[in-house]
């Protein structure tokens, strides 16, 4: 906001009159310039220069106080009479600094406009002017060449002035300490970059490259990529929540499909109603600013009792038990989160995200930039995934045994808990599977066919054994009929978009087939099922057992597409078939930005159970997964809605046991590969978690299906 030089008060004219710039100035001139120059009010919190404004404007601080950085490291802290950035017509460089105001800011702006306009019709004051801008930028190089020679004390070995950094294929040579975004491009294949792979790790666009390095953008096509963006976008609206609503505790939930679901608590009474568009409308605030995303780097006591006071209990309770005595936290503002990887560089890159209410609190979406957003639609705020009662269950005994976050669940480890913890999570579990079954019995006039569908690594194998079980209890006798057993032969199989067997599509089922032998099968016939061959690809349609469904019995189908409604094209009549979908819902967070991912978790089973009993390298696992991923997005997650019931899969304490394996399968992962990214992260992942030793496992525990040792036969 501009104002006049008329409006400001004593002690803002002294800064300004006491000003180390203006100091070679004859009053008569200082108040010629003073009074030429325009005055702006800036809001606090926010970048006020950076790369986008250099050589626009100088700006001298008549009050406040900013914090100018370079590299995202704190150098100095400006206030009144000091000055930043630089003007074009006296050849000033910009040297990569970013300034951001810590409060309010009233400053004085000198535009190269202005000092043209002073060249012509006042010399000798522009001439003294561009002497004192030369004389204080010598001191700062001096300064700069100081702090250097400190920094570098503890080594001797001189860098090199340029490295080679391999780009895409093509090897440049740049400076010593080049930053990544100056290498890459702003987009790749039409995609954004929001980060970097140096030498196959992820990296802020920030990190500067000082040794010969292969260099590649990581952009919002990748799947690492999103999540890149994903936690920018969260903790910008956790900035915007803290500056709109500091009262409420706003946290990031789980990911539904394109949004993700974020928690709203607070006092009696509730979020206003309003307050999905307020806290849009500061998050676009926020972002227009460009402020720089930060990595500071704190003293673990410190980062812990700020996180104390501020209500952050998750963060607070794993920094008390973390070893090394510094951590790394990221802010856009004001607001400070674990480190958990690189964010984008500044705000600017985030546009086009929502947020608008949801059943559970609100729902945010990254926007177009989002490839996800193309595909099916899986949850939107007006359509919320469909788990039902038993994910609150499953968090109202978490809450009751004081495990709400990754850090508390460690301290009940250490506390010597973990067999109790395990009696509960399991219990949960079989409770809830002979509710199921109770569920079913009761209607088993009616009830003819039961459908069982989940997404890879759900543990849909054991549940089926254990609902098996207590249907049995309940005197119903489960038919199990394999939805694998009906895939077409190869080369009538559909592809993909990259032109590769498409084994998710529903079409790569021998429909026709699969809808005769149930209709048969209703009506009490004796069949022969089908089998394929998976090594061949040959079908057999009349290769399996028979069947035959008695008194009592009931038809259980097993396989991705046991919700889509296409499946049996309405062959049992209308409550007939009742469909239960399987997958982990509930997993813990590390504080209120990030969280473990219900998509990890799986893909830390799939990883453990394919090395640890198939023998499959994680590398090839994590190489296969965004396809696996893709083809669940389009052909399982969409019928969701279709389940009569959920199952919540997910065990509190299992990353602490598939920790033990998961760690040495990930370092299996050579640099070189591409799924090393996922599986840097991953290694990250599981080493804020206490380990559990495998034999505190129960046979009949559903995590057994992933690391071994089951009671069950597979």
């Amino acid at each position: 906001m501009a104002i006049r030089r008329s409006d400001l008060d004593a002690r803002q004219r002294a800064a300004l009159d006491a000003a180390p710039l203006l100091s070679r100035l004859a009053p008569a001139d200082r108040g010629l310039l003073l009074d030429r120059v325009e005055y702006l009010r800036l809001a606090p919190g926010v970048r006020v220069h950076g790369d986008a404004d250099a050589g626009r404007h100088l700006d001298l601080i008549a009050e406040g106080r900013a914090v100018c950085r370079r590299e995202q490291l704190a150098v100095r802290h400006l206030g009144p009479g000091d000055h930043y950035g630089e003007l074009s017509p006296l050849g000033e460089r910009h040297l990569g600094e970013q300034v951001t105001s810590e409060g309010p800011l009233l400053v004085a702006r000198i535009s190269p406009a202005l000092f043209d306009e002073l060249e012509r019709q006042a010399p000798s004051l522009a001439l003294q002017l561009a002497l004192a801008a030369a004389d204080g930028l010598g001191q700062e190089l001096a300064r700069l060449s100081g702090d250097l020679a400190t920094g570098l004390r503890g080594r001797s070995a001189p860098r090199a002035r340029t490295i080679r950094a391999a780009v895409l294929g093509h090897v440049r040579e740049v400076a010593t300490g080049t930053r990544l975004r100056d290498i890459l491009p702003a987009r790749h294949d039409g995609a954004l970059v929001v980060a970097g792979l140096l030498n196959s790790r992820p990296a802020s666009l920030h990190t500067p490259v000082y040794t010969d390095s292969a260099v590649a953008p990581l952009t919002m096509a990748h799947w690492e990529g999103r999540q890149v963006y994903a936690q920018s976008v969260g903790l910008l609206l956790l900035e915007a929540a803290l500056a709109e609503a500091p009262q409420l505790r706003v946290r990031m939930g789980p990911s539904r499909g394109v949004i993700q679901v974020v928690q709203v608590e607070g006092p009696p009474g509730g979020a206003p109603p309003d307050l999905a568009a307020r806290l849009h409308a500061a998050m676009a605030s926020h972002a227009a600013t460009d402020a720089p995303f930060r990595v500071e780097y704190w003293a673990t006591d410190e980062a812990r009792a700020w996180f104390a006071e501020r209500g952050w209990t998750d963060a607070a309770e794993l920094l008390r038990l973390r070893r090394p005595s510094t951590v790394r936290l990221v802010s856009c503002g004001r607001c400070y989160a674990l480190f958990m990887g690189p964010l984008v560089p500044s705000t600017g890159l985030l546009t086009g995200f929502t947020l608008e209410p949801h059943p559970d609190g609100l729902a945010l979406g990254l926007g177009p930039e989002d490839p996800r957003s193309r595909g099916p639609h899986l949850a939107t705020a007006d359509r919320p995934d469909r788990d039902g009662g038993m994910v609150r269950e499953h968090q109202r005994w978490l809450r009751s045994m004081e495990l709400q976050s990754v850090g508390a669940f460690s301290e009940r480890c250490i506390d010597g808990r973990v067999s109790q913890i395990i009696r509960v999570a399991e219990g949960f579990h079989e409770k809830q599977i002979g509710r199921m079954a109770d569920h079913i019995a009761a209607a088993r006039e009616r009830v003819r066919v039961i459908s069982i569908a989940g997404p890879s690594s759900s543990g849909k194998s054991t549940f089926i054994k254990r609902l098996t079980v207590q249907l049995q209890i309940d005197g119903v006798n489960p038919v199990a009929l394999s939805l694998d057993d009906y895939y077409v032969e190869r080369e009538k199989n559909p592809r993909d978009r990259r032109g590769e067997w498409d084994f998710e599509a529903l079409e790569a089922l021998d429909l026709e087939l699969l809808q005769d032998h149930v209709r048969r099968l209703l009506a009490g016939e004796t069949i022969r099922t089908a089998s394929y061959d998976f090594k061949t690809g040959h079908s057999h349609p009349a290769g399996g057992p028979e069947l035959q469904l008695r008194a009592g019995d009931v038809l259980m189908l097993e396989g991705i597409h046991g919700l889509n409604p296409r499946l049996l094209d309405g062959i049992p009549r209308p409550g007939e078939h009742f469909r239960i979908f399987v997958h982990p819902a509930t997993t813990l967070p590390f504080d209120r930005l990030t969280r473990v991912s219900a998509t990890d978790l799986r893909l830390l089973r799939r990883i453990v159970r394919d090395r640890h009993q198939r023998g499959y390298r994680a590398a090839d696992n994590i190489a296969r997964w965004p396809s696996v991923q893709a083809g669940e997005r389009e052909h399982i997650f969409p019928f969701q809605a279709e389940a009569d019931l959920v199952f919540d899969s997910s065990l509190v304490y299992e990353p602490a046991v598939l920790k033990i394996y998961a760690e040495r399968y990930l370092l299996e992962v050579p640099p070189d590969h591409a799924a090393y990214p996922t599986a840097h992260r991953l290694r990250h992942l599981v080493e804020r978690f206490v380990s559990i030793h495998p034999d505190h496992v129960p046979p009949t525990s559903l995590l057994r299906e992933f690391i071994g040792g089951s009671g069950f036969e597979y």
